[in-house]
């Protein structure tokens, strides 16, 4: 497998009729998926020579990130006895330096020659260095050995230092940011140096960068942006103390890191055009080549990051593993050609989703943007369309990253509804659902195509023996797909199970991969033990570190069964963004402030308790269709001080950020209204207060109408009780959103004490058997028996668990706590409400408002900021509100 082989140029008559030789110079990723490719298309009559210049057996780049913080992980590519095959040989160890094109032979660096018939050029790209003083000082993060350089100095400088290493990145794109994380994970301090504005500037517009730097800011990273470094600073024994920034700041430092991108390695092309030109190269860097990966010479391909083409060279997984298998084709007789560069990126870091597909920045003619954005720290969604709003054009998604497996596959196809529905963060419920036609990519690392997965399941695939498939593991054996970066790993459990099913087999309802229980199994195992922490329960039924499926699940399930504040004991990682700040993000970095108004009643004092809270701080009032008031634009700092003046006034939190009980919408009912016949405000009061704080799959919504006239919309409810003469009827399973249902009678005339155990029942087992992010609607309807097993169940009690439903409730109501008047008695939790964790008196003073002509605040736009930051601040308002309005910019002045 590995080591040198006698007399290479003689192998070539050992054989009649010899087999075509080919030679691939580089051993990286790009370079084992064509030897793979080559191996399942079949060697006969091939012989496949790999030179790499590592020690290493092939390694997967994009995992680096583990052997950063775990210097024992294997990353090997596939399955090492692949190599093992006579006509695949790896040899270690192998430079190739020199490209001889008249006599076909490769040289390397130890003065071995090499024949070919057919050279393929995969020797990937180098990190690229930083042109400044002390250069020389810093770690750059590319290969295996590179990150276990840094790993080994982290560790030898916190022994040698006796505290925390400060680790700058110098470099704010994915490889800087992975980088950054691995660090902060080693236990250093983590600080990024990044030239442009905002993070990852190349994958990412500017409000989903400022979201993505406010989210790792509020994990304990310091970022620098917008200024560049100009020397690395070292004492007389070349420690590093520091970097000098070209605004003259001095940034300690400990230890510097340079990840400000790669060059290909195109000097094979270079050396050979020294003596006659004959490759053509990009003019920053790469040799082109055609859409068959072919470079100008005849028998000479290229792949991966050296291969350019369209002007571009690209170090993702994607396209090398395309090119790949187009120059595998051709070898073979085939015709295939290269698409284009896929640029989707999809990533975690430091537990913050992120992701990026097709035209991000909306450059295409004409083109929408659909925007739900949270710059501040919360999420960012984007989805950009035609101009007629109905084909996709690619999406930006930070914090909340949901809808990219759904979306991802859709690129340049029809929207199933309108672009909005698919913004999950913005409160409207699941994405709509999406039939994936058979061409569309569900794995771009791997080309992979839904009808592929069809195939494969279906038993006319490329799976052993064209065996249908029935296991999500089997079926990423089989097809690639979900192998690589694994983003497409939900929506490929989706298709499977829909395929399954489509046959009439029995679905696995196992979470995921790594839990083999189903969330209502896994939710009463954790109910049944007690358990409290992620690691406990991945500990006991879980393998591996969990994914993007069981995380979030184990949060929610946690959520559901503990009253304990939600952000302590390490669940706040686990909760959904705006669990973490408890309050809901706005598109402009600010924060909507929403009291508890039960049943809709309030009090005249406490209305001028929430008139001078929205007039002293400058905040924007609207009355919600909940029946509440929303107070929008307030800052992340500002959050404990408004809720400190609510709360003494006899406020709590109206969880609007929460996947609980929102509002409880109640009539005027029998008091006032000559139509009424039951007192729909005192119900509705009661209700709520009952299940303030209630932690759910999905959001909760209730309605209370005193009279068949309907106007609390209780049917538009998940939960909805109308007045009768003689009681309440209860209805259940209604919802708005994308997809509206009305809800469904469950049972007539109850009195007020079987009504309310009646909604115990109900919400307990929706809590305890409904999919995470799944409605009441859409749970109902995916019950075997519908509405009837609903009312078996609650009504009849036909499982013989109405009393324990019943005392899981009423553990919830004697336990609720409400979570600001909790957060504002302890210091430490407080800690969490600043915009800047490392300047935690200072004030973002990005965010800007102006005057709309209806006498309120309102944030500004792009061209309003740039005006109104020249201008004074109005006073009256601790927001910096500035004096720009439409009026005034017609006229260029303020």
């Amino acid at each position: 497998m590995t080591g040198q082989t006698s007399s290479p140029q003689n192998q070539g008559a050992e054989r009649t009729p010899a087999p075509r030789r080919v030679v691939v110079a580089g051993g990286g990723p790009a370079a084992h998926r064509f030897a793979d490719a080559m191996h399942a298309r079949g060697l006969d009559g091939w012989h496949v020579t790999v030179l790499t210049e590592e020690a290493h057996l092939p390694y997967d780049r994009v995992a680096l990130s583990k052997a950063l913080t775990d210097a024992d992980v294997d990353l090997t590519l596939g399955a090492a006895s692949m190599w093992d095959h006579e006509s695949l040989s790896l040899q270690t160890g192998e430079r190739v330096t020199g490209i001889d094109t008249a006599g076909r032979t490769v040289t390397t660096a130890a003065g071995t020659v090499y024949p070919y018939d057919e050279l393929v050029v995969a020797t990937g790209s180098d990190a690229a260095r930083l042109p400044i003083p002390g250069s020389e000082l810093t770690h750059v993060y590319r290969t295996l050995e590179d990150v276990r350089a840094i790993n080994k100095a982290i560790a030898e400088l916190t022994a040698k230092l006796g505290r925390k290493v400060n680790a700058v990145t110098i470099g704010g794109g994915l490889l800087g940011l992975e980088s950054a994380a691995g660090t902060e994970q080693l236990g250093a301090t983590p600080i990024v140096i990044n030239g442009s504005p905002w993070l990852m500037n190349t994958q990412l517009d500017e409000g989903a960068g400022q979201a993505l730097g406010r989210l790792i800011e509020a994990k304990g990273f310091t970022v620098h942006g917008g200024v560049f470094p100009s020397e690395v600073l070292s004492d007389d024994d070349g420690q590093v103390t520091g970097v000098l920034m070209a605004d003259g700041r001095i940034i300690d430092a400990d230890l510097v890191i340079v990840a400000i991108g790669v060059k290909p390695r195109d000097e094979l092309f270079r050396t050979a055009n020294d003596t006659t030109p004959l490759f053509d190269l990009g003019p920053r860097g790469g040799v082109i080549i055609s859409d068959g990966c072919e470079t100008q010479v005849p028998g000479i391909w290229a792949i991966g990051e050296v291969a350019n083409f369209g002007g571009m060279c690209l170090g993702l997984v994607a396209p090398a593993n395309t090119m790949a298998e187009i120059v595998a084709d051709r070898l073979h007789g085939g015709d295939a050609t290269f698409p284009g560069f896929d640029t989707a990126t999809k990533l975690k870091l430091s537990g913050v989703d992120v992701a990026s597909f097709g035209d991000a920045f909306a450059r295409t003619e004409h083109a929408l943007e659909i925007v739900y954005a949270d710059p501040a720290r919360g999420v960012y969604q984007k989805i950009v369309t035609t101009d007629d709003a109905k084909t996709l054009l690619g999406g930006i998604f930070v914090g909340d990253a949901a809808p990219y497996t759904s979306l991802r596959p859709m690129l340049g196809r029809e929207l199933a509804a309108e672009p909005g529905a698919y913004l999950t963060a913005a409160g409207g419920g699941d994405a709509p659902e999406t039939e994936l036609p058979d061409d569309a990519i569900l794995c771009s690392c791997n080309n992979v195509a839904a009808g592929s997965i069809r195939d494969a399941v279906n038993g006319c695939g490329a799976c052993e023996g064209n065996a249908p498939v029935r296991e999500l593991g089997e079926l990423k054996g089989c097809t690639r797909a979900g192998t690589s970066c694994g983003s497409c790993v939900p929506m490929l459990k989706k298709l499977l199970e829909g395929e399954l099913t489509k046959s009439g087999v029995e679905v696995s309802k196992a979470l995921c991969e790594h839990i083999e229980l189903s969330r209502q199994e896994l939710f009463d195992a954790i109910r049944v033990l007690e358990l409290t922490s992620f690691e406990e329960i991945m500990a006991k039924y879980g393998t591996g570190s969990g994914c993007d499926i069981c995380k979030p699940t184990i949060a929610n399930i946690l959520a559901s069964q503990n009253s304990a504040y939600v952000l302590d004991a390490g669940r706040g990682t686990l909760q959904d963004t705006n669990d973490r700040a408890l309050a809901n993000m706005q598109k402009d970095g600010t924060y909507s402030v929403v009291p508890r108004i039960a049943g809709g009643e309030i009090t005249p004092k406490k209305l001028g308790v929430i008139a001078a809270v929205a007039e002293q701080y400058g905040l924007y009032t609207k009355i919600t269709g909940g029946q509440r008031i929303d107070m929008f634009g307030a800052r992340l700092e500002q959050l404990p001080e408004i809720w400190k003046l609510l709360v003494e006034a006899g406020f709590e939190s109206g969880q609007a950020y929460g996947k609980s009980l929102r509002t409880v919408k109640s009539c005027v009912g029998s008091t006032w209204c000559r139509f009424g016949v039951q007192d729909s405000v005192a119900m509705a009061i009661q209700l709520e207060l009952r299940y303030r704080g209630l932690r759910s799959p999905h959001k909760l919504k209730m309605g209370v109408s005193g009279c068949a006239r309907e106007c609390a919309e209780a049917r538009g409810k998940d939960v909805g009780v109308i007045a009768t003469a003689d009681g309440w009827n209860l209805y259940v399973g209604g919802n708005g959103g994308a997809t509206p249902a009305h809800a469904q009678l469950l049972a007539k005339d109850l009195d007020d004490e079987t009504l309310i155990r009646y909604i115990d029942r109900y919400f307990m087992y929706y809590i305890r058997t409904a999919d995470r992010l799944q409605r009441t609607a859409r749970w109902q309807e995916e019950l075997d028996g519908g509405i009837k097993h609903v009312e078996d169940v609650v009504v009849h009690d036909t499982l013989g668990i109405a009393a324990d439903l019943e005392a899981a409730m009423a553990k919830h109501v004697d336990t609720y706590v409400d979570e600001w008047a909790d957060t504002l008695k302890d210091p430490e939790r407080l800690r969490r409400f600043r915009s800047f964790v490392n300047a935690p008196d200072q004030k973002d003073d990005s965010i800007t408002f102006v005057s709309d002509e209806r006498g309120q605040m309102r944030p500004a736009t792009a061209e309003e900021k740039a005006l109104a930051l020249q201008q004074p601040v109005l006073i009256g308002s601790s927001i910096p509100v500035r004096a720009a309005t439409p009026e005034l910019l017609d006229k260029n002045e303020v």
